[in-house]
């Protein structure tokens, strides 16, 4: 039995970085002072784990000393702090980002310097200098731009990096690579930060000022979210707060962590004391999305020629690893689902409004006026129904012209059928019953298959003999009533290849939940019931469709209480879920899958819930996680693809992905999973500190 690695369970260790961003109390003229805080808050960020921290801009002596500036004694202050704080790096193992002036060949810059390790690894100048309403840098600073990318002394520094084109690329963690901007830079139409993107940067630090005033912290937070999404990166805002002076302004602390988009820490603004403020970003998705997105890949071409003005300057990065350092907050373990009950509302209104928008066309385009549809009793045929039902009233076309059928099987319950029975009553629909059993026993007979000579033999084929009779008897009624056959299969089965080809679940006219996954159809059921979307009748009958077990009922159960689960075999769908996100719509690594979801499913007191009952809440530790992402890998890049290179038509309902050959995944029938299955054996077997019993 493999031993844990410790390595395996540190988030440094797949591609993540813990970075923090710093809002200290500063003296406005007082840069021994502040460098004394800036030290402190670097000790307390390196004990966080953290490998990079940024702070405000010219937080060494302070943004608002105005005409102070061009006082020698302030700036001869500000170098030996700036030494002071150097000094101390090399004691502390994290890289930081400080403000300062910086005087150079007669001219005064309002500079940002990276410090790691006690070495001043380079400095870059602010380019874009704010000169209106109650900004007058340009009385006190020259831009930056007039230095692309040289070498400067200081008292005790030689062959200084300097210039506003200057690339840090950590050379231990090949995926980061870090570029600075000051404050006003990002508030122009093209950033600095949008070339050093384009160049490979996938961490923008920005040390900052910006006052406060009514409104603003809304605008900067839209700033730097937007570009952290438009450069594909992820963006580290710190601004000026406790200590700035009053003279006519007041300053609000305002720090930000953007990791694609996503606000992943926030300060509190206002705040009377020191802060810090940390986030995980995920570089390796940030390098996923650049090398798919083909536009981001056209518009470095279109701008080459600043792209190669670019320098990029190789470092060590002090990465805590070799100890245990799971992620600060887990991966949402329903990735498909969102955790605030307002999106998520917002979510299911989406989803379902799609789903009836795509039937309703494919209906008017046909010319047809009814549909059919097989029901089980259970989640997929329940919501696809629902679906249906509401294309109808949308058309003005009576719920009758819903042919629904149920068809039972040597291994359907009384209680699904009864929940079938009654779903179709509650509607008012068309609803009729279809006994499959003397056709399969036909069937088995003339296949020469034991079990119509009263053998107990129930294969594969018995199996799909009855999913293969009822959707045969689906597409004939479609034939006789003129109608449309209303697929139900979901995303997560086409997954997992858990659908009967052809002849079966695999195949209809239109499938409507093709790319909606089992977790988010449970949702979308709840948010039709929570909402008495159909009536209350209808409710009470969907909250006995949730609380059932998943099965496909197909051999006969031992006594009345046992069912055929489906989970036992492919795996728990929340947990195929995850995966299913994570290597589907970013293409990550099995052995990453595995820590992120060890992160979020190990303990189920942490993390979201959402209107998960306590009882059926599910903790999962390693070793299942490896198990059934095995399971995962092995089923989805090996054993199914054949099926979903030949689905019928559907809608794509969300960015996590559709399988359809005709949208986002195209792949061949015959590959083989090796590689993702020679990836999960790094992934160990049991948990950090156990042992095996």
């Amino acid at each position: 039995m493999k031993q844990s690695k410790p390595a395996f369970f540190n988030l440094y260790s797949h591609g993540f970085i813990r970075v923090a961003v710093a809002i200290p109390e500063v003296r406005v003229a007082d840069p021994a002072w502040n460098a004394a805080r800036t030290i402190a808050l670097m000790g307390q960020a390196a004990e966080q784990q953290a490998c990079l921290v940024v702070f405000p801009e010219l937080g060494l002596t302070a943004y608002s000393c105005e005409d102070l500036f061009h006082q020698d004694a302030l700036l001869d202050a500000a170098l030996r702090a700036l030494a002071q704080v150097v000094q101390e790096s090399g004691k502390c193992p994290i890289a930081a980002v400080v403000g300062l002036p910086i005087r150079h060949q007669g001219r005064l810059f309002n500079c940002a310097a990276l410090i790691c390790g006690g070495r001043i690894l380079g400095i870059v100048p602010k380019t874009y200098l704010p000169n209106y309403r109650e900004f007058y840098e340009a009385r006190h600073f020259v831009s930056g731009d007039c230095i692309a990318a040289e070498t400067l002394d200081l008292p005790g520094f030689a062959d200084i990096p300097f210039g506003t084109r200057l690339l840090f690329q950590a050379s231990n963690q090949p995926l980061l690579t870090i570029a600075a901007e000051i404050c006003e830079d990002l508030w122009v139409p093209i950033p600095p930060s949008s070339v050093a993107a384009l160049a490979g940067a996938t961490l923008i630090v920005n040390p900052s000022a910006s006052n406060a005033t009514i409104g603003k912290e809304a605008y900067r937070r839209q700033l730097v979210s937007n570009q952290s999404a438009r450069c594909l990166a992820a963006y580290l805002y710190s601004a000026s707060g406790r200590g700035e002076s009053s003279t006519d302004l007041a300053w609000d602390g305002h720090g930000l962590i953007a990791d694609y988009g996503e606000i992943k820490a926030e300060s509190v603004r206002f705040e009377d004391r020191d802060q810090l403020i940390l986030a995980d970003v995920d570089l390796v998705r940030l390098h996923q999305e650049r090398m798919r997105q083909n536009t981001f890949n056209e518009t470095i071409r279109r701008h080459n020629t600043a792209v190669a003005a670019m320098v990029t300057l190789p470092f060590e990065l002090p990465l805590p690893q070799g100890l245990q350092l799971p992620l600060l907050v887990p991966p949402l373990r329903y990735p498909y689902v969102p955790n605030d009950p307002l999106l998520r509302d917002e979510r299911c209104r989406d989803v379902f409004n799609i789903q009836v928008q795509g039937l309703t066309t494919r209906l008017r385009s046909t010319g047809l006026k009814k549909l059919i549809i097989g029901i089980s009793g259970g989640l997929d045929s329940t919501h696809a129904l629902l679906v249906a039902v509401a294309v109808l009233d949308n058309l003005k076309l009576p719920r009758k012209n819903l042919l629904a059928y149920t068809m039972p099987g040597f291994g359907t319950s009384s209680k699904s059928l009864g929940i079938a029975r009654q779903l179709m009553q509650s509607l008012d629909v068309s609803a009729a019953e279809i006994d499959i059993r003397p056709s399969c026993l036909q069937m088995l007979k003339d296949i020469g298959h034991p079990f119509h000579e009263g053998h107990p033999v129930y294969d594969i084929t018995f199996e799909n003999v009855q999913a293969g009779e009822r959707t045969s008897h689906l597409f004939r009624l479609a034939n006789q009533h003129a109608g449309l056959v209303v697929g139900t299969s979901d995303l997560s089965e086409l997954a997992l290849g858990w659908s009967t080809y052809g002849v079966g679940d695999h195949m209809a006219h239109y499938h409507v939940n093709a790319s909606v996954p089992k977790t988010l159809i449970q949702y979308l059921i709840r948010w039709i019931m929570d909402g008495d979307k159909m009536g209350r009748e209808v409710s009470g009958v969907l909250g006995t469709v949730l609380a059932s077990d998943i099965s496909p009922e197909l051999i006969p159960a031992s006594h009345p209480e046992a069912v055929q689960r489906t989970e036992d075999t492919v795996g728990p769908y929340a947990l195929q879920d995850f995966n299913l996100y994570h290597i589907l719509r970013f293409g990550f690594d099995p052995a990453r899958v595995a820590f992120m979801a060890w992160c979020s499913w190990s303990d189920k007191r942490r993390g979201e819930w959402p209107h998960i009952p306590e009882e059926k809440r599910a903790e999962y530790g390693i070793a299942d996680i490896r198990r059934w992402l095995q399971v995962f890998v092995k089923r989805f890049f090996q054993d199914s693809q054949f099926k979903r290179s030949c689905i019928a038509n559907a809608p794509k309902v969300g960015s996590g992905g559709s399988l359809s050959p005709r949208g986002d995944w195209r792949a061949p029938s015959d590959a083989v999973a090796t590689v993702w299955l020679q990836a999960l054996d790094s992934v160990p077997e049991q948990e950090p500190g156990k042992k095996n019993i």
